[in-house]
């Protein structure tokens, strides 16, 4: 029989969104950047997004009590606390971001990867062609296509059958360690393929000279079809 609670356990400690100094710069700084934008930044980095403004306000709002809240009571010795709601968002909300991404993290390592080896391999497109994809967002899941097509195709050439299908996860990212626009492919392989009776066959390595080739061909083979 479970012990009743005799005093509330410090489980939870709510954050102060507002001390940040990221929450700071966008309260005080948003309206004016919207407001510039077009002019001064528009022909460098792009269009602006109605997704910016949606996700800068709901960043504002989370962890907000003010904003709407949940009231979460002990069964045991009625401790009530309030819990704020949050904007669950990736990237803007760094509080936000990193929950994501470890519930992600722990979904694709139970859940989706088979229990079999795995490699990553990572994808970029010349400087030249970053542009493109910069104004023109849907030509990074034409990117990831063409990504899933090379390394299926080489893949198969190693084991010598057409029927394999190896697993795969791509993830889309558009910055670089400067946070300066630079779209590449993260990818998880395995290293190996299925048969369609469900047996895994195993590629040690693979041909990294023949793979750059054939993503080289894909991608220049989108843009003269006018797509990158």
């Amino acid at each position: 029989m479970p012990l009743p609670c005799v005093e509330p356990l410090a489980l939870y400690r709510p954050r102060d969104p507002r001390a940040s100094a990221l929450w700071r710069l966008m309260d005080q700084h948003f309206p004016t950047f919207q407001h510039v934008y077009d002019e001064r930044f528009q022909a460098k980095y792009g269009f602006w997004r109605p997704v910016i403004d949606r996700s800068v306000t709901a960043f504002l709002k989370c962890g907000d009590l003010h904003q709407g809240f949940a009231r979460v009571r002990c069964p045991d010795c009625q401790h009530e606390m309030f819990v704020a709601f949050s904007c669950k968002q990736r990237c803007t909300c760094p509080s936000c971001h990193q929950k994501r991404a470890l519930l992600n993290a722990i979904h694709v390592a139970e859940d989706v990867c088979f229990p079999v080896a795995h490699r990553q391999v990572v994808l970029t497109i010349p400087k030249r062609l970053r542009l493109h994809a910069r104004f023109d967002r849907k030509l990074l899941g034409k990117l990831s296509s063409c990504a899933w097509t090379c390394i299926q195709a080489e893949v198969r050439r190693l084991l010598g059958r057409d029927d394999m299908l190896p697993g795969m996860v791509a993830a889309i990212q558009t910055h670089g360690e400067l946070l300066h626009w630079h779209p590449h492919i993260h990818t998880l392989v395995t290293c190996g393929a299925f048969t369609p009776g469900g047996d895994f066959l195993e590629v040690p390595e693979l041909d990294m000279d023949r793979l750059h080739a054939a993503w080289r061909e894909a991608v220049f083979a989108l843009r003269a079809r006018g797509q990158a």
